[in-house]
C-alpha cells in the first residue's frame, strides 16, 4: 500500500470534495453531489485558494481523493496576539474509515497548524455527531466551549 499525501486541493478535485460531504447524513441534505461542479462550489474554491490562511485538503491514496479538510489560520488578538488553527469539513471516504486515516489527517493538521505558528487548534463539531466526539475527546480536543450559529 502506497503512502497517503497530504495536500492543497486542486479544483480537479473538487467533485471528489463535494461527494465526500455529501456521504454524510448531515450532508446528505445540504450538498449537492453528483450533480456536477457548481458555480457556488467553484466560487467558494478561488476564494479559499485565493486566501493565504485558507487551506483546502484532501487525503491522497495513489490519485484517489479518500479524505478532505479544511484549515483555516486565524489571526487573533486574544491570548497574546496568537495565531489559531480552524480544522473544518472533515470526511473521510465511508469505505476507508476504520484504517486510523481521520487520525492521520488530524496529526497532518495539527503539525501544519504548529508549523504556521498557531498556538492553538480549534474545531465545532454537530451535536448530532456523538461518533466524531468521542474522536475528538481520544485526540485530545476538549469540549471548553459552547458554539452557536445563525443562520442567514
Amino acid at each position: 500500500m502506497a503512502e497517503i499525501i497530504y495536500r492543497r486541493a486542486t479544483s480537479v478535485d473538487l467533485p471528489a470534495i463535494i461527494d465526500l460531504l455529501a456521504d454524510d447524513i448531515l450532508g446528505a441534505g445540504r450538498e449537492s453531489a453528483g450533480n456536477g461542479v457548481s458555480p457556488q462550489y467553484t466560487s467558494a474554491f478561488a476564494q479559499i485558494e485565493a486566501d493565504p490562511n485558507q487551506l483546502l485538503v484532501v487525503a491522497d491514496d495513489e490519485g484517489a481523493v479518500i479524505g478532505t479538510l479544511q484549515l483555516s489560520f486565524i489571526p487573533g488578538l486574544s491570548r497574546g496576539g496568537s495565531m489559531r488553527g480552524q480544522i473544518e469539513a472533515v470526511r473521510v471516504a465511508k469505505e476507508r474509515r476504520s484504517e486510523h486515516i481521520g487520525e492521520a489527517m488530524f496529526t497532518w493538521a495539527i503539525e501544519t497548524c504548529q508549523e504556521r505558528g498557531c498556538t492553538l487548534v480549534q474545531l465545532t463539531t454537530d451535536k448530532a455527531r456523538p461518533d466524531a466526539h468521542r474522536f475528538y475527546d481520544r485526540l485530545g480536543f476538549q469540549p471548553t466551549h459552547i458554539g452557536y450559529k445563525l443562520y442567514i
